[in-house]
C-alpha cells in the first residue's frame, strides 16, 4: 500500500514536468517562426518614418558602428537619422531624429512613449513634432527656457523629455565629428 502511495504522489510531478517541457518546446518553435517577421515589421516601420522625414529618400543605409541611418537620393547622401531615448513622466520615450547634411534638424518622429493619455501623449501629434523642423542645436529648448519649442499645455515634463532627448543625441552625434 505504501508503494502505491509513492507512485501516486510521483504522478503530478511527472505530469507537470511534461507540461513544462512541451510548453518550452512550443514557445521556442513559435519564437523561431515569429522573430524574423517581427524584425521585418520593425524595419518597415522605421523605413516609413524615414520616408516621412525625408520624402525624397530613395534608399537608406544603416551603419552598425554609429547607429546612424544614412539617407540617400539617387545614391547621394541627403541626410541622416538616428535614435534618441530619454525617460519621461510615464517611462521611456524613443525618438527618431532626422538631420540635414548641414546639421539642422529635418524633423523628428516619436517611435514609442508611455506618457499620460490625453496630456503627455500629445508629443506624438504633428502640432508638437513639426516645431522641430529646421531648428539648430542652439534652438533646441522649450520656449520658456529660451528655445524655439512650445511645450504642450499640462505636459511640460513630456515636452521637455523629447527636447532633451533630441538635443542630447544631437550633441553626441555632432561631437563624434559629424556635421
Amino acid at each position: 500500500m505504501a508503494k502505491a502511495k509513492e507512485r501516486g504522489s510521483a504522478y503530478p510531478i511527472v505530469f507537470l514536468t511534461l507540461v513544462v517541457l512541451v510548453s518550452v518546446v512550443a514557445l521556442t518553435l513559435i519564437d523561431g517562426v515569429t522573430r524574423e517577421k517581427i524584425a521585418a515589421a520593425q524595419r518597415d516601420e522605421i523605413k516609413e518614418m524615414l520616408a516621412a522625414l525625408f520624402p525624397e529618400m530613395d534608399d537608406y543605409e544603416f551603419d552598425e558602428a554609429s547607429h546612424n541611418y544614412g539617407i540617400l537620393t539617387a545614391g547621394q547622401p541627403v541626410g541622416r537619422a538616428f535614435m534618441a531615448r530619454k525617460t519621461g513622466y510615464g517611462g521611456a520615450v524613443d525618438v527618431l531624429v532626422g538631420l540635414e547634411t548641414n546639421g539642422t534638424l529635418r524633423g523628428i518622429r516619436v517611435i514609442s512613449q508611455q506618457e499620460t493619455p490625453g496630456l503627455g501623449a500629445k508629443i506624438i501629434e504633428p502640432a508638437f513634432l513639426n516645431q522641430f523642423s529646421g531648428l539648430s542645436v542652439d534652438e533646441l529648448a522649450l520656449r520658456q527656457d529660451g528655445g524655439a519649442v512650445d511645450a504642450i499645455t499640462g505636459a511640460t515634463i513630456s515636452s521637455s523629455t523629447v527636447v532633451d532627448a533630441v538635443k542630447e543625441a544631437l550633441l553626441e552625434r555632432l561631437g563624434e565629428g559629424g556635421e
